[in-house]
């Protein structure tokens, strides 16, 4: 696969996902938080559950120790896609996508204060880019933000916590599907429970948000997944980087077009600090690296 086809199916993937943010707001008209996760996840499951096994015939039983991880991460995942679906109550699609992609700020902080990561230099500007977006997305005032808004930076909390522990199993593992299943069956199955004990699902309610579930399940949590696995392999971590991070733009795109959403002048200036803030802490360092391999820029690139 050439660096340019694998560009352009992770661009392919942040498009699903920016679109995903669309699907989950709008199929809450229908089903509750709960029950839509559960749906949707279980419909994840299946669809990567056909590669999971095919990795499985090729690799070593997975510790019992390992498990236990995995079912730890399939919980903290489970919170962080909870708050940020409860929080599309009450809050934009735009809003939602620009407050998320705070977790990619987030990983290298949290890295550093829980697990003793060294703190890239870039954090600081991006921190800062973080905050002012934040401020500028809320119009200018703190109180601007509502609590859907919190509760999307809480889920990105999670987002980045989920991230930083996955990073560290699946570096054992080495076994992307079957660290996706466990995830998504987490989810499921809380999801699910949680829908029974607190909402009223209905099969009425699950065939009116059909399309949502379908797309969020089988698109946006297997085909993108799929993609994103097959294409980092083949494009530099910069071009990962800033492609993925596009899913905030394409959420406020989507939201635009099919929700009819508006961000006003100060909120497209904070939502683009947000993007660039993203950008600048996985970039930064790459760029840095390469910088001191290579300072004055001759030499293969």
């Amino acid at each position: 696969m050439t660096r340019g086809t694998a560009d352009i199916l992770l661009l392919l993937a942040a498009l699903i996902w920016g679109l995903a943010f669309v699907g989950q707001a709008t199929a809450m008209a229908h089903v509750g938080p709960f029950t839509f996760i559960g749906a949707r996840f279980l419909l994840a499951s299946l669809a990567v559950l056909p590669f999971a096994l095919r990795e499985a015939a090729a690799a070593p039983e997975i510790p019992v120790r390992r498990r236990l991880g995995l079912l730890g991460i399939g919980v903290v995942f489970f919170l962080a896609a909870s708050l940020q679906q409860i929080a599309l109550l009450s809050t934009s699609v735009t809003n939602a996508g620009f407050l998320t992609a705070i977790y990619v700020v987030l990983v290298p902080a949290i890295g550093a204060l829980a697990l003793r990561h060294r703190l890239p230099g870039a954090i600081w500007p991006a921190a800062l880019l973080s905050l002012a977006g934040t401020f500028l997305l809320g119009g200018g005032r703190i109180d601007g933000l509502n609590s859907g808004d919190w509760l999307v930076i809480a889920g990105a909390v999670f987002w980045a916590v989920q991230i930083l522990a996955l990073g560290h199993l699946a570096f054992d593992l080495r076994r992307p599907f079957a660290t996706a299943l466990g995830q998504f069956a987490i989810a499921t199955l809380l999801g699910l429970a949680l829908g029974l004990a607190f909402e009223t699902p209905s099969l009425a309610g699950l065939a009116a948000a059909w399309r949502e579930i379908a797309y969020t399940g089988i698109v946006s949590g297997g085909l993108a997944f799929t993609l994103q696995s097959i294409a980092q392999g083949h494009t530099p971590p910069a071009d990962s980087a800033i492609l993925l991070s596009m899913e905030s733009l394409f959420a406020a795109l989507f939201g635009a077009l099919l929700l009819g959403e508006r961000l006003d002048l100060l909120g497209w200036i904070g939502g683009g600090f947000v993007l660039a803030a993203a950008i600048i802490v996985q970039v930064g360092p790459l760029l840095a690296a390469r910088y001191r391999t290579n300072p004055l820029g001759s030499g293969p690139k």
